[in-house]
Order: structure tokens, then sequence, then C-alpha cells
């Protein structure tokens, strides 16, 4: 009985695949939510950390993020509370690797050279996904309200669709650059195995 040597090499790469697509899911999530915290003390005059806040009121009470707007409103734009920022930050870092592994899967069937492109159109496509599924169903199973089903009319429509097309853009990006590497590594090798002849 035969195997197919192509297949058999897809299946042992798949949990690398989906290891490097969880660490590139939180990286590019780590760059959206810079995105959006600059986004928020800039042109939305709310507070730096507001966007981590308002992503915690998922697992705790929205009062972080309120507190954080006011704040705001009365100049002090870097009002910050330990608690509820890891909570956003973790909620946030996880769901960028679930992400991140899905377009890691996507992207063994595209190629590099276009795998930035593709980035920004998965950007969006999460960007409407998690606006109209995602998480409304995460508000009614925690109870969170429209602090969080609403979260894209709340951040504002346009802000929200570009946040999501920065984490697409930079989970490209990083793919792109970690396959080009490993292309390198594995062109290295091969040449290392090659039968040397004596001159």
């Amino acid at each position: 009985m035969s195997t197919n040597p192509q297949s058999t090499t897809d299946r042992s790469d798949l949990p690398r695949t989906l290891i490097g697509g969880a660490v590139a899911g939180m990286a590019a999530a780590m760059a959206m939510a810079m995105f959006a915290m600059v986004a928020s003390v800039t042109y939305q005059h709310h507070g730096f950390f507001t966007p981590l806040f308002h992503i915690s009121a998922l697992v705790e009470s929205p009062k972080a993020m309120m507190i954080s707007v006011q704040q705001a409103m009365d100049g002090h734009r870097f009002w910050f509370t330990p608690g509820a920022a890891l909570a956003g930050l973790m909620v946030h870092m996880v769901t960028g690797a679930m992400f991140g592994v899905a377009f890691a899967v996507i992207a063994r069937a595209v190629p590099r050279r276009v795998l930035v492109v593709a980035g920004a159109l998965y950007g969006l496509g999460v960007f409407v996904i998690a606006s109209f599924v995602f998480l409304p169903i995460a508000a009614a199973v925690t109870g969170s309200g429209t602090t969080i089903s609403h979260m894209g009319q709340m951040v504002g429509w346009s802000t929200f669709a570009i946040e999501h097309m920065m984490f697409g853009i930079a989970l490209g990006a990083i793919l792109s650059a970690t396959a080009a590497r490993s292309k390198g590594s594995s062109n290295a090798v091969a040449s290392d195995r090659r039968p040397r002849v004596a001159l």
C-alpha cells in the first residue's frame, strides 16, 4: 500500500501551523490593540486604555470602561486600573490566537506573495462575523448586554473595521515572514545534503 509523501508532510506540518497561527494571532492582536488605543485617545477623545476596559466587560462589570471615558472627559486620558486591563488583554489575546489559527490553516493554500492582502480581507471578514454573530452570542451567553453586543456601534463602525483590517494585515505579514524564513531554512538544509564532488 503506497502513501502520498506530500499528504504525510502536510499532516506532520499541521501542529506547527496551528502553533504558528496562534502566536501570529496574538502578535497581530497586540498590533490591533495598539491601533485601537491610539485611536481611542486621539480622535475619539476617550481614554488610552478604554478599549481594553471595553473588552473586559465581557467577563466583568463595564464600570472600568465608563470610568475611563469619564476620566478622559475630565482630562485624565491615561486613567488605569490593572484588573480590568489584564482581563481585557487576556480576552483579546485568546481571541486573536483563535482567529490566527484559523487563518494559518487557510494560508496553507494561499501563495506567500498575497498573504498580506489575504490577511486584510480576512480581517474585514472577522469584523463582519464578530460584529453580527460572535459578539451578540458572547453577550447573550455571558449576560454582558449591549456593551459587548453593540461594540462595533459604540466604537464606531469605520474604526472597528479598520482595527480588524489592521489585525489581518499584521497577521498576513507575520505569516508571510515566517513562511519565507522557513523556506530559507529548508533550502539551506537541502543544500547541505547534496553530495559534494571533490576537486
